[in-house]
């Protein structure tokens, strides 16, 4: 009895309904979705992108009088030239959780998540998306960051090896989204997004080694800065500016790609689950 033939199609029906008709990569909704997502915060880019780059001067010229006075030199560089480059790299990764932390959970909140969900998007081609916008964001950000320190009296910001700042750039730009996508499945409101960036994404990049080199720090402390992700980031980065490190590059690069694997598989498990998005 259930083994008749399915009736001919309408002439304006491709498939059966419920039926897949995408194969493969959806580009155009991806495409879509990370359009979407770049115009949200480019739309208002004085708040998204220049405003963290005239505070992070800010830090420059605060801490470059404070601390740097007197022909002070770190790694045998200027301090001024050996706490610019960890600057850029720290405005690029607050800003690359900000805007990851942010679409989801306002979706959330205002009851407009399904706008993620009813479109015929993979759970990587969303991720895709939302990360691919934030890291935009953080690229724009480290950019302008840079535009403004160039001309800045004292600070010498030349690439010497771009391979250095696109690779850690990248990592670390990809490393603090995925933690922004974590922290928008799991807050609830933002004060749960706050916490993270209080008490995790702001200690951590401000310890470091962005303002000092960890070399002069005692074995202990060293140690528990060597366990901080966020350093591998800055080191790497510094050392596409100035040719120096406080850390084997090799062993950061390769860190800091296992650890966005592992980020990007936990993000996958979580958004394919539907936890506190779909249940």
């Amino acid at each position: 009895m259930n083994d008749q033939t399915p009736p001919p199609l309408p002439s304006w029906l491709s498939a059966q309904p419920g039926e897949p008709t995408l194969h493969g990569v959806n580009w155009a909704g991806l495409k879509t979705l990370y359009i979407k997502e770049v115009k949200r915060f480019f739309k208002v880019q004085m708040q998204t992108v220049w405003a963290p780059a005239v505070t992070t001067l800010l830090y420059l010229v605060i801490f470059t009088v404070a601390l740097g006075g007197r022909g002070r030199t770190v790694l045998g560089v200027p301090f001024a030239d050996f706490i610019a480059p960890g600057l850029i790299m720290m405005a690029m990764l607050q800003n690359a959780f900000a805007n990851a932390s942010f679409s989801l959970l306002v979706g959330k909140m205002q009851g407009t998540i399904v706008d993620y969900l009813m479109p015929p998007l993979s759970t990587g081609e969303l991720i895709a998306g939302l990360v691919g916008a934030s890291v935009t964001r953080a690229i724009l950000v480290g950019f302008a960051v840079w535009i403004i320190m160039v001309p800045f009296p004292g600070v010498h910001v030349s690439v010497v090896h771009p391979l250095s700042v696109v690779w850690f750039g990248v990592m670390g730009s990809l490393m603090l989204a995925f933690l922004g996508l974590l922290t928008s499945i799991w807050a609830d409101k933002f004060d749960h997004s706050a916490v993270v960036t209080n008490f995790v994404v702001a200690p951590l990049s401000l310890l470091s080694g962005t303002f000092y080199s960890v070399e002069q720090l005692a074995p202990a402390f060293r140690a528990v800065s060597h366990a901080n992700p966020f350093f591998y980031v800055i080191s790497g980065f510094r050392h596409g500016f100035l040719g120096e490190a406080d850390s084997p590059i090799w062993i950061g690069a390769t860190g800091l790609l296992l650890v966005n694997i592992l980020l990007l598989g936990l993000c996958y498990a979580l958004l394919r689950s539907g936890w506190k998005i779909k249940n």
